[in-house]
């Protein structure tokens, strides 16, 4: 029993100092090939257990017949263990330089291609995330590029907006510089429609710009939808009557709900004032709320005929203007932009979906607390 306590002793003492050397070669070599990193960490497996062999033959008084043959066995599996070591190195180095090729070309804009040989699971793990990283990319670069063209249209359209207001401003007051015009009244009437409408835009771009960079603030409290809609329909009473277009609002149950009310009220607002303007006369625009398993849904629908199934997705993005399945707009196709800002800053969502004759508009909040 001692005697195999003491080959322990000795064995351990010769294998850790070994053990102490290699660790601080790999110290040293940290950054260089894994192909080096795995031949050092094989040689000290074997070179401990020579250096552990030596130090028991030292202990014990072997002959020398015997510490030839430990050593002539050890320096076999010296051979192959470095040899294994060497092609697992390169083998493994190999597949990293494939992957470190697929993620150079996913980082200059390409979409990632996993590399198609075999690979260890860190390596495959890794290859994964890139694919799922290069994809969300590919998604963020798409919704920037549109996001660009929303810009640019929208750019161009205030442009045209703006000028076309102002245009007939400086005509009617030129008119009443010089005199010239006919029912000086009628102008200032017209003039002052023009800059309200100038106004509402400005109004609008300012709500807009406060949406996207967040800073769009809130001050909910707890009020009935009855109420908000109530005022809506009579805010917007005028503009219908003027149009020819009927207003129901029968089926509104008094669910409570927690927003703001002067922004929920816009919201109210611009999709009634949407629909009224894109409901031929004699049509009838509908607005509901009610509850549902989601919260609570508000809904407008109006008679416009429909939206083409492929604008749908983009019925509620910055200038998006419809086409030629709606009538002419009148505003700058910020009205929609600005509702789902609003209602996303609370903690829902906006949809649209086409019903016979038309379409429907939905709001869906979180209900208020009990």
């Amino acid at each position: 029993m001692r005697d195999n306590l003491l080959i322990a002793l000795y064995a351990f003492a010769g294998a850790a100092a070994t053990g102490l050397a290699g660790a601080g070669v790999l110290r040293l070599i940290r950054r260089r090939s894994l192909t080096v990193s795995l031949a050092v960490v094989a040689a000290v497996g074997v070179v401990a257990m020579l250096a552990g062999t030596l130090a028991v033959a030292w202990a014990m008084f072997l002959s020398a017949h015997d510490l030839t043959v430990v050593t002539t066995v050890v320096a076999m599996a010296a051979v192959v263990s470095l040899a294994t070591a060497l092609l697992l190195g390169r083998w493994v180095v190999a597949r990293s330089r494939e992957l470190a090729v697929a993620a150079r070309s996913f980082g200059d804009g390409g979409d990632f291609a996993a590399p198609g040989g075999p690979a260890t699971a860190e390596l495959a793990a890794v290859s994964r995330e890139l694919a799922a990283t290069s994809a969300r990319l590919a998604e963020s670069r798409e919704r920037e590029r549109a996001l660009e063209a929303s810009r640019r249209e929208l750019v161009a359209w205030i442009s045209h907006d703006l000028r076309t207001p102002l245009a007939g401003l400086r005509a009617m007051s030129e008119a009443l510089e010089d005199g010239v015009a006919a029912d000086p009244d009628r102008y200032l009437r017209q003039m002052r429609t023009e800059v309200e409408r100038l106004n509402d835009m400005v109004g609008d771009l300012f709500e807009l710009s406060r949406i996207h960079a967040g800073t769009l603030a809130l001050t909910p409290t707890r009020i009935s939808l009855y109420d908000l809609v109530g005022d809506a329909l009579a805010g917007v009473d005028p503009l219908a009557r003027a149009h020819g277009v009927r207003l129901v609002g029968g089926r509104v149950e008094p669910v409570p709900v927690e927003v703001d009310g002067k922004e929920m009220s816009r919201v109210l607002g611009n999709l009634l004032v949407n629909a009224i303007r894109r409901t031929p006369a004699d049509g009838t625009v509908a607005i509901a709320a009610e509850r549902s398993p989601e919260g609570v849904v508000l809904s407008v629908t109006d008679g416009c005929g429909g939206i083409p199934e492929e604008d749908l997705p983009r019925v509620f993005d910055t200038g998006w203007r419809g086409t030629h399945a709606r009538t002419p707009p009148a505003g700058a196709g910020l009205g929609l932009a600005i509702v789902r800002g609003i209602v996303e800053a609370h903690q829902g969502r906006a949809g649209v979906r086409n019903i016979p004759g038309g379409c429907r508009f939905e709001v869906v909040l979180p209900a208020a607390a009990s």
